[in-house]
């Protein structure tokens, strides 16, 4: 019998059919998340936490990597970021990065933090890819909306960095959140300064409702609350747990941005939306692990892409 894994795991988003990840491992350094991002939705399952470093969590990578099929990646991270403030000092992702790349596996990181072009020189000798959450260029509307996380220009200038060494950069306009930072002129200006500092792919989503972040949102942006709750809770639908736009809303959203994506020559996909057809999902996978390319021992590109 296989030994159980006890940080690196089969990622599985509570079964939802909506997913179009395709078969990988999820590893999260950190349980919470410091950067108190209020539309989070992990918060419903393990509350509002700051981020603290899981316990024995080099050792415990070190026993899984034996026990994982190599033939799969792993993502850091799908809900807590590896990249909290706290990483800075503490150099837990950047070990168990170095871990891996000894191990030779594939890694993803997702993450909102420009902390992650620190470790540019270990993941340019990976076959890795960077997926950089940016919502808005709004500073005023990004510090309501990630109070802790860095500026949007932080996170742009990350992209640049990776990119000009060589690691396969895309973002997640994640969630486009309707009278917020919907506007098409702002998506047009995000889009083309992410493409212009090397981004190959976009992933787009609105957001979810539920109830605890729901609540969140609407006391930071009281303006914008009785707009909200219409749509969700008056004219909205409950699926898998999540209250989600009408769908001709969400479709009118989403559009805006693989438009513009489209339009830039850039891979874009949609994420737990239901909406698979070319016109949404125009990618070889959802959440940026079709950029990585294959790397040798020494770092260097292999012949294969993935």
């Amino acid at each position: 019998m296989m030994p159980r894994l006890r940080v690196i795991r089969p990622f599985d988003p509570w079964r939802s059919p909506l997913c179009t990840c395709p078969p990988k491992y999820s590893l999260h350094p950190y349980t919470g998340c410091s950067h108190y991002c209020l539309y989070c939705y992990a918060t419903s399952y393990i509350g509002r936490k700051p981020s603290t470093p899981k316990r024995r969590i080099l050792r415990n990578v070190v026993h899984d990597l034996a026990h994982i099929d190599k033939s799969m990646y792993v993502e850091m991270s799908t809900s807590s970021d590896p990249y909290p403030p706290i990483e800075k000092d503490l150099k837990i992702t950047r070990n168990i990065l170095e871990i891996m790349y000894k191990s030779g596996v594939r890694v993803l990181i997702t993450t909102k933090s420009d902390l992650v072009a620190r470790d540019a020189d270990i993941l340019s000798r990976m076959t890795s890819a960077v997926m950089i959450t940016i919502t808005t260029l709004d500073e005023s509307i990004a510090k309501k909306l990630e109070p802790n996380a860095p500026s949007p220009i932080k996170r742009l200038d990350a992209l640049r960095q990776l990119s000009s060494m060589g690691i396969p950069v895309g973002i997640r306009i994640d969630p486009i959140i309707m009278g917020l930072n919907d506007d098409p002129y702002e998506l047009e200006e995000l889009i083309g300064k992410a493409k212009d500092y090397g981004c190959k792919h976009v992933v787009t989503s609105t957001y979810k409702a539920r109830p605890d972040n729901f609540k969140r949102m609407c006391e930071a942006f009281p303006d914008l609350a009785s707009l909200w709750r219409n749509l969700y809770f008056g004219r909205g639908a409950r699926i898998h747990g999540y209250i989600y736009l009408p769908k001709e809303i969400r479709i009118s959203l989403i559009k805006r941005v693989v438009n513009i994506a489209k339009r830039y020559g850039l891979t874009y996909a949609v994420c737990r939306e239901g909406l698979t057809s070319r016109e949404f999902f125009n990618a070889p996978s959802c959440d940026g692990s079709h950029l990585m390319v294959l790397k040798d021992i020494k770092g260097r590109e292999a012949k294969t892409s993935l």
